[in-house]
């Protein structure tokens, strides 16, 4: 028997109705999606778009915090429609994690970060005891290249935005996800930390066979470390398929718009040619 895809969306929209003082206005934040991502195939499936794409509004949805318009979404072949009870909801976010864009926002400034920690293995990773909670985050910890001794008893200013960012990914690690949903990971790490961000994802990956739906604006991040990618504008897709193939040679007006506008360092004194950046390890 064949197993159920890790997660369907099925021609999903999302509309919003705006009142205004004389008139109604209906907003498609996002318009008739689909894809899908295998069980057996762990990758990074990107999400590229500017602001008001309808990009995070899609991830939201994915995420079980917003409800779709009209389609379906399904995770191992259920229809996140139906998860109702408070266990159903709990089993669901332990294996479907987010990571957001601000890792300053993420954390509360007044609670030291291995709170944060000791309560999602308290929650999610079964550890009854502090023991067993100090080893589930001690573990997530160094497989982003932290460790407790680092973390214990520190506040979220104590440590810089790479630093956090990695404890958020930690954090997202304790339930041992099948899925990993990153909303714009790097947009507020400094620029000399981003790639080390991205390739930790791609680690992730082969590491730990989980799957990151990977949310940008940013086609040299999504270049460096995509499997598959869709292209959004306005709600819609406008392109889809294998990652390096569409960014190398995008065929959508959008999509080559979005490129032109990243000058890779061969094109440096050649103005007619630009390319997406190659990628690079750091």
């Amino acid at each position: 028997m064949t197993a159920a895809p890790l997660l369907e969306v099925d021609d999903v929209s999302r509309v919003y109705r705006s009142r205004g003082l004389f008139s109604r206005r209906r907003v498609r934040a996002v318009e008739r999606v689909s894809f899908r991502l295998e069980a057996d195939k762990p990758e990074i499936f990107t999400i590229i778009g500017e602001s008001g794409s309808g990009k995070t509004t899609l991830a939201r949805m994915i995420l079980a915090m917003v409800a779709p318009s009209s389609g379906a979404i399904r995770f191992r072949g259920r229809d996140l429609a139906t998860i109702h009870k408070r266990t159903d909801r709990l089993a669901f976010m332990q294996l479907v994690q987010p990571i957001f864009q601000n890792p300053f926002e993420a954390f509360n400034p007044l609670k030291r970060l291995d709170r944060y920690l000791f309560m999602t293995a308290r929650r999610f990773a079964h550890a009854d005891n502090q023991a067993a909670a100090e080893q589930a985050s001690d573990r997530a910890l160094r497989q982003v290249g932290l460790s407790m001794v680092e973390l214990r008893r520190r506040y979220p200013h104590e440590m810089s935005g790479g630093q956090l960012q990695r404890v958020a990914i930690a954090r997202a690690l304790i339930s041992s996800p099948a899925l990993i949903i990153a909303d714009e990971p790097v947009s507020m790490v400094d620029a000399s930390l981003r790639m080390s961000i991205v390739n930790l994802f791609r680690t992730l990956r082969d590491t730990l066979g989980v799957s990151i739906i990977y949310i940008t604006h940013d086609l040299a991040t999504a270049y460096t470390i995509s499997d598959r990618i869709i292209i959004m504008r306005h709600g819609s897709v406008v392109e889809a398929g294998n990652a390096r193939q569409v960014l190398e040679a995008p065929q959508h007006p959008y999509s080559i718009l979005l490129k032109s506008s990243i000058l890779s360092p061969d094109a440096a004194g050649d103005p007619d040619r630009l390319s997406v950046a190659p990628p690079v390890d750091i």
